[in-house]
């Protein structure tokens, strides 16, 4: 079983968090004590979860050897100066702040066993892909517990430099959205042809699914993937020649890009003049 977590952020990432533990009873709910300001949302929480819940960040780390760092970027610097002399010397920092590095943390909090980490929201059904990399401060049963924790979430990948986290944000951190706009594109392509929304919905959803689950199993590379449905002339040639004439490839990897230039933004406190 996994010791006190307290988790500072309650939003979508903190509750898939609390709820991969608890569905493989991994912890006991009363070791979880969960930090939001908004207290509505930790009504909703301790009565779904019967977890402790607290709106203030400084009391809920005070018992805590796991501390979840669960929030948006913008506001790291103000969370961490609440935290700063409550965390005890022996936990663990585990964050998942988009773009915050090691260093802030480390100076922020003077805490030493540091995990960084980019998760996914597929998470929340315990299906994600989680990047991480820890500190060398981090002890073994620290890095078994955070392992704990990436498992209840899904899959994982450890680097050992965490310029690779900001990579990851972009990849597969923000990778859900592109997903879901290609699908949403496709379902709407399918109700311009005739479908019903609620199957073109259905038909959508099982191909990228059943294409996706595929794909990882197969041993062929994605392009001989999409060879094997591409016969010459067909249907699906066609298709290709219309997304590569729209320059589908080269804007998905612009986007790519511009997501991980964000996210080092983030992370160094630079902003652009948006």
């Amino acid at each position: 079983m996994l010791p006190v977590i307290a988790v500072i952020g309650s939003g979508t990432m903190g509750e898939a968090l609390m709820k991969g533990l608890l569905r493989q009873s991994l912890i006991d709910p009363h070791n979880l004590i969960a930090s939001d300001p908004w207290e509505e949302r930790l009504e909703v929480l301790a009565e779904r979860y019967h977890i402790r819940t607290t709106p203030q960040n400084a009391p809920a780390v005070q018992e805590a050897d796991i501390v979840f760092l669960s929030v948006k970027p913008q506001v790291i610097g103000r969370v961490l100066a609440e935290l700063r002399g409550h965390v005890r010397p022996d936990a663990l920092v585990f964050s998942i702040a988009a773009g915050v590095p090691i260093k802030t943390i480390r100076q922020g909090l003077e805490a030493e066993s540091i995990i960084r980490a980019m998760p996914n929201t597929p998470a929340q059904i315990g299906q994600g892909i989680t990047v991480w990399t820890a500190t060398a401060a981090v002890t073994d049963m620290q890095r078994a517990h955070a392992l704990t924790i990436l498992k209840a979430l899904g899959e994982e990948v450890f680097v050992d430099d965490e310029h690779y986290l900001d990579m990851a944000t972009a990849l597969s951190g923000t990778g859900p959205a592109y997903v879901y706009l290609f699908m949403e594109a496709m379902v709407d392509a399918g109700v311009h042809l005739g479908f019903s929304r609620r199957i073109a919905e259905k038909l959508v959803f099982q191909t990228v699914i059943g294409s996706a689950n595929f794909a990882s199993q197969s041993e062929l590379h994605l392009a001989a993937l999409r060879n094997q449905v591409t016969s010459p002339g067909g249907t699906t040639a066609e298709a290709m020649y219309h997304l590569d004439k729209g320059g589908f490839r080269t804007v998905l990897s612009r986007a790519i890009w511009a997501a991980y230039v964000r996210s080092a933004q983030l992370g160094s406190g630079k902003e652009d003049d948006r």
